[in-house]
């Protein structure tokens, strides 16, 4: 009779892995304290935009004039904006909106940034000083600056957002993946690759590319905070996600000037809740880039 066969008991390989991830979060908490709160913070983002529905029993895009701008209470937690609508229903269905732009722009633009950073290394010659010098024109023009003229172009709405924040991105990620890519390149088991015959696609997807995967997964935690920063940026100047959407950064551009005096809490609950999506983002990213990196995690 073994171990798992009493009664009550599970297998040796389950208790191992729960207490494989029980040390993993302890050491998580103990070592990178606020890495733990942003990941705790996004995990709650992530909740609240999946059951945004279940949370709140209000329509986000629902007009409500007899309650306009009421203080916070009882009925409504967070007050509501001059159109009767509960704000915490829309900071919470806001969230999603937030995340759907932060992830795909982010996942978009560093993977794009991934890929050609490492064909870049790779490929190395006038290739690698054309793309270079590409990218210097790109990574000259501010983020804001650069997702302006986008959008201004392809016309405000939530996929031209995207498209914007994605654009500004791809530079960056290809320059600090290309870093980390020039030594993999010279590393024997490439040039072992190249003698077997294998493609050069298959040699950068499968033998470049995931040996760069720590500072790729260190720009992307990154790059959400920032997306998600430029989203409320470019819609609080009108260029992007437009009424009745709900949106942290519309949120603000409705009240952030008109009502703060009267109406203080229709500025200050959206300013609170992209500036603790942006903290969280950004703690994480700083743990994620203390735990990959290998000079750090020996210290």
């Amino acid at each position: 009779m073994t171990v798992s066969d009493l009664p009550g008991s599970g297998s040796l390989e389950e208790l191992g892995v729960q207490n494989s991830w029980t040390s993993t979060a302890w050491s998580l908490i103990r070592r990178q304290p606020l890495g733990a709160a942003g990941l705790f913070i996004v995990l709650v983002m992530i909740f609240m935009a999946v059951f945004a529905e279940v949370i709140t029993p209000f329509d986000p895009e629902e007009n409500n004039f007899e309650f306009m701008l009421t203080p916070p209470g009882a009925d409504f937690w967070l007050g509501t904006d001059q159109f009767g609508r509960d704000q915490l229903t829309r900071i919470i269905f806001g969230a999603r909106t937030a995340l759907y732009v932060g992830f795909t722009a982010a996942f978009v633009g560093a993977f794009s940034g991934l890929v050609l950073g490492v064909a870049s290394a790779y490929f190395g010659g006038w290739f690698d000083l054309l793309f270079q010098r590409v990218m210097d024109v790109f990574m000259a023009f501010p983020l804001i600056i650069l997702a302006l003229a986008v959008v201004s172009i392809l016309g405000p709405n939530i996929n031209n957002v995207i498209i914007a924040i994605t654009i500004p991105f791809i530079p960056q990620c290809a320059r600090v993946v290309r870093s980390s890519a020039l030594a993999i390149r010279e590393i024997p088991y490439v040039d072992a690759a190249r003698a077997l015959g294998f493609s050069h696609r298959r040699i950068i997807l499968r033998h470049m590319a995931p040996n760069v995967m720590a500072p790729f997964l260190i720009m992307l935690t990154t790059f959400v905070g920032q997306a998600i920063l430029l989203e409320a940026s470019l819609s609080y100047l009108g260029l992007g996600v437009q009424e009745p959407t709900p949106a942290w950064g519309l949120m603000l551009q409705g009240g952030a000037e008109e009502y703060a005096e009267s109406a203080p809490w229709v500025a200050i609950f959206p300013g609170l809740a992209i500036s603790l999506a942006v903290f969280a983002f950004n703690m994480f990213g700083d743990a994620l880039r203390d735990v990959l990196d290998p000079k750090l995690r020996s210290r």
